[in-house]
């Protein structure tokens, strides 16, 4: 089962210290790359979180963001006495170096560690966290996999759509050889002088083995036994898809230049259409 690298998932898990949330969200990228946001109790947890990431996501641009949100009836925040004396002490010293200095109590207040709220258990609340994550990535996997099934399905349709036309322009090859032998035999009997026709058929024989395109048909239809057997896996296949698509295009380009027959240039070009759009679907695979 393929997944998609644009995806988005969402939780929350109730704690001693608040509600902690979680955030992911994703869209494409080569490699995996992830930016995270977290509040200053979980600082510490950022390459726990980022290795669990790493381990079940192989590609994509990811944002992780992690909150918490503590409730309203949590206990009473407490003055640390000694840095509000510290502070006070040196704002009153300054005063006369800085005559217009003017320092209030609630400046003072909201420097950071002046207030301190309960104490926060670090271990158990990374714990928590660790577990939302996990959470999260279930659910965010999930979505993942259900747009790539969308994915598959778009690609899986171009594919079939290829498919037909290679068989159609197998179909045509014998009547437009026969058409080209056609046209140099009139040529030919059209020249002021007799030509050997041994050496007429030789010539003829060469110029179609040029056109011959048989070989591009079948590694065409190779190539689609490839794809078909790619978009089956579970493992992450965008790179080996981009790989395909390339070879799909040179086939597609090779049947064009080799054409002779508006039908088949016609083939050549919708063929490369179908190729463009089945790009266009790759670049979202992880």
């Amino acid at each position: 089962m393929i997944r998609s690298m644009t995806a988005y998932a969402g939780g929350e898990r109730a704690t001693a210290w608040g509600t902690l949330g979680c955030e992911l969200r994703s869209v494409n990228h080569r490699f995996l790359e992830v930016g995270t946001r977290l509040p200053e109790e979980l600082r510490a947890l950022e390459p726990q979180l980022r290795e669990r990431i790493a381990a079940r996501l192989s590609r994509g641009k990811l944002d992780l963001v992690m909150r918490l949100r503590t409730p309203e009836t949590s206990a009473s925040l407490q003055v640390n006495d000694v840095l509000l004396g510290q502070l006070g002490q040196l704002a009153h010293r300054l005063t006369s170096d800085f005559p217009n200095l003017q320092v209030s109590f609630t400046d003072l207040l909201q420097l950071p560690g002046v207030m301190q709220g309960e104490a926060t258990d670090a271990t158990a609340l990374q714990a928590e966290a660790l577990a939302l994550l996990e959470q999260t990535l279930d659910g965010f996997i999930a979505g993942r996999e259900r747009e790539g099934d969308k994915l598959a399905t778009a690609i899986s349709e171009r594919v079939d759509a290829i498919e037909r036309i290679a068989a159609e322009v197998r179909t045509l090859i014998p009547a437009i050889r026969e058409g080209q032998r056609v046209k140099l035999a009139a040529r030919l009997a059209d020249l002021p002088h007799p030509v050997d026709p041994g050496r007429a058929e030789q010539e003829l024989v060469m110029w179609l083995q040029k056109l011959d395109v048989d070989e591009e048909l079948d590694r065409l239809g190779s190539h689609i036994v490839e794809i078909r057997r790619v978009l089956k896996q579970r493992d992450p296949v965008g790179r080996r898809l981009d790989f395909l698509l390339q070879e799909f295009n040179r086939e597609a380009n090779t049947l064009g230049s080799k054409s002779v027959d508006s039908r088949t240039s016609s083939a050549a070009v919708e063929l490369k259409v179908l190729i463009d759009q089945i790009r266009e679907q790759v670049q979202n695979i992880e």
